[in-house]
């Protein structure tokens, strides 16, 4: 049976980081029995904005309920004065918080220059750790630059990529081999 991931940009149209997150998925479904879902926030309805999950329409619903059930997340976000996007967080404050406990995670941002190139570990890995998903070591900073049209990555951010590929691997495997009971099958999101 196919693991599902979910590969979510906190952007609403095609970028970058796109690019990367396709580029991190597209390893993971050469050699595994996977499946991704690509969503950003064009996946959102009108009403993702609430501040109550109650109000929220069937499409923000949906995108929500998909991360949170499946088995493996690769989260993007652009970089934007120093940090992730607001839209990108209310996204998060909207999944439960033991939604994504153990959860195998890739975390990756995309920035203008290098003066950012800690916003994974200082921001993203953070607002993860919250949630207490299971993110992988090796987080993936990429400068614009690097992420051409051309279709080519720089041998160093291909070696970050083939490093968090392999520790999600290795976490699915052990997630898989530990299943239990898993977030899906609580029914806790009613009490939210």
């Amino acid at each position: 049976m196919a693991r599902n991931i979910v590969s979510f940009v906190g952007c609403d149209r095609p970028t970058k980081v796109h690019r990367l997150t396709q580029a991190i998925a597209a390893r993971l479904e050469a050699e595994d029995d996977v499946s991704v879902t690509h969503l950003d926030l064009s996946h959102a309805g009108p009403n993702l904005f609430t501040v109550n999950r109650k109000a929220l329409d069937r499409q923000s619903e949906s995108l929500i309920s998909e991360i949170e059930h499946c088995d493996a997340l690769i989260v993007g976000c652009p970089v934007y004065q120093g940090s992730y996007p607001g839209l990108f967080k209310h996204v998060f404050d909207l999944v439960h918080p033991l939604a994504l406990r153990g959860r195998p995670t890739v975390l990756c941002a995309v920035g203008g220059g290098h003066r950012h190139a800690l916003v994974v570990e200082h921001h993203l890995r953070p607002l993860f750790g919250f949630f207490e998903a299971g993110t992988v070591a090796t987080g993936i900073y990429a400068c614009s630059a690097e992420l051409e049209p051309d279709g080519l990555l720089p041998p160093a951010l291909e070696a970050r990529i083939d490093s968090a590929v392999d520790q999600m691997r290795k976490q699915l495997v052990q997630s898989h081999q530990a299943s239990g009971i898993r977030w899906k099958d609580v029914e806790l999101l009613e009490q939210f």
